[in-house]
């Protein structure tokens, strides 16, 4: 079936000009001249609106066990949610337990999605057990598609590694073209922090952000970005929130080294206030690294400027306050980690534009086109252009609405942005030329997404 989205104004992170849109099966087939005469099975009255490539969510926990629970969102709620949200990609992360192989990580994490996806969706790879096998493998993961691997400098006992293995783990990165994503902050010392504050009494939620003070992630970052460097790595810092950690990153920058960094909206919006909410409220704002003090917003949006900051994802990992996040009650180490927002980051980001933190182009750059080029899905994905897949969403920049737990589609019983008024709302979404969301109502369906062998980060130098 072919489509004609006429009259609205394609924004790519290029630039903006006015073009109809004329999609064929699951791929765009042309931009058009406005007015010139096209035959369509379907058109597309987009006046007033933004065309935009979908939006790439390239951090998001499907279904991921973490403290004696799972997120609460499955590949298929969670991935009906990011359709409804103008996301029409994810790239959710593999998690290797220690003392199993990550090859048969991998085929654990395709029998949860595959079939299961209302949107297309990728893997990372969580590296928790660094050995001779492991590191071999991350040669066959690569073959397979999967091309980026995550480690933690926290946690430990759990995903923490050391300075040793993410050094072998590097050098293998090196060698492969590979991509390591840090999870930096410093562990070791943090979990001092948090056994001296359970010991004084300290247990409320908010003792989860003063426990991880921001100097830890801005070390861990430094020394990441280090151990890059020893070894010739490439490094994404995934979930930077902290002004220490973003100083640290645009200096390595300016040397020219391959280190790039993402933040999350709740970085942009939230804050260590919120962690302080009354009674056990807090529990709903506990993510790692923690929300911070305000004045870290300002240099998160100025790094997005700077392109220090070159993508925006969520780290959608949603607990239920109900019996999931409650089960720290008193003691906030027993919190799970992780906060919904998958559905609204494209539209989050888009309050960006409206505050004039950034730029039309640069909203659809750190949401699709640098996502899809850092991982090795462009020019498939992330922009407008003949022979791309039809991902494409419409986009009411001046609508309103309110974010609410009542209306969200994500299968989490609150909202990190409940109350929240926001300008601009996605109107019409197609995945690969699908119509998924229209007329304020989901058309698509369980299984629709495919899997998405992705090549290597094409940013290096």
């Amino acid at each position: 079936m072919s489509v004609l989205i006429r009259n609205g104004l394609v924004i790519n992170a290029t630039g903006s000009h006015a073009a109809d849109v004329l999609i064929d099966g699951e791929h765009i087939a042309a931009l058009v001249t406005p007015g010139f005469e096209v035959q369509a099975d379907e058109v597309i009255d987009a006046a007033g609106k933004y065309v935009i490539p979908g939006g790439i969510d390239v951090h998001t926990h499907m279904e991921m066990p973490f403290g004696g629970t799972q997120s609460a969102d499955t590949f298929e709620t969670g991935t009906t949610a990011a359709a409804w949200g103008g996301t029409t990609t994810i790239v959710d992360f593999a998690v290797q337990p220690k003392g199993s192989s990550l090859l048969s990580t991998l085929d654990k994490w395709h029998s949860k999605a595959d079939g299961n996806c209302a949107v297309d969706y990728g893997f990372h790879m969580i590296i928790s057990d660094v050995n001779d096998a492991s590191l071999k493998e991350m040669e066959s993961c690569i073959a397979a598609g999967v091309n980026s691997f995550k480690m933690f400098m926290a946690y430990p006992g759990v995903f923490y590694a050391t300075d040793g293995e993410i050094l072998r783990a590097m050098q293998k990165a090196r060698e492969t073209g590979a991509t390591i994503m840090m999870h930096a902050e410093n562990g070791i010392a943090i979990d001092q922090l948090v056994a001296q504050a359970l010991a004084n009494g300290l247990g409320d939620p908010v003792q989860h952000g003063l426990t991880r003070p921001p100097e830890l992630e801005g070390e861990a970052t430094s020394r990441a970005i280090q151990l890059a460097k020893v070894t010739g790595s490439p490094l994404y810092i995934v979930h930077l929130s902290a002004a220490q950690a973003l100083d640290a990153v645009t200096a390595a920058r300016d040397t020219g080294q391959n280190v790039f960094a993402e933040t999350c909206p709740q970085y942009l919006y939230l804050s260590l206030e919120d962690l302080a909410r009354p009674g056990f409220e807090g529990a709903k704002y506990v993510a790692s690294p923690p929300l911070r003090p305000k004045e870290h917003q300002s240099s998160l949006w100025r790094g997005l400027r700077t392109n220090d900051l070159s993508v925006v994802s969520t780290d959608h990992c949603p607990f239920c306050f109900k019996d999931q996040k409650q089960l720290g009650q008193g003691d906030f180490s027993k919190i799970p980690n992780g906060m919904p927002g998958v559905e609204h980051r494209v539209d989050l980001l888009h309050q960006g534009v409206v505050k004039g933190e950034i730029t039309r182009e640069r909203w659809v750059e750190i949401a699709a086109t640098t996502p899809a080029r850092m991982f090795g899905m462009y020019p498939r994905k992330g922009v407008i252009a003949p022979g791309a897949d039809a991902d494409v969403v419409i986009y009411d920049p001046s609508a309103t609405q309110t974010i609410s737990a009542e209306t969200h589609h994500m299968a989490v019983d609150y909202s990190a942005y409940e109350g929240f008024e926001l300008t601009g709302r996605v109107d019409t979404v197609f995945s690969r030329g699908r119509k998924v969301i229209a007329d304020g109502a989901y058309h698509g369906s369980t299984g629709h997404g495919r899997f998405v062998s992705r090549d290597l980060n094409q940013y290096l130098v």
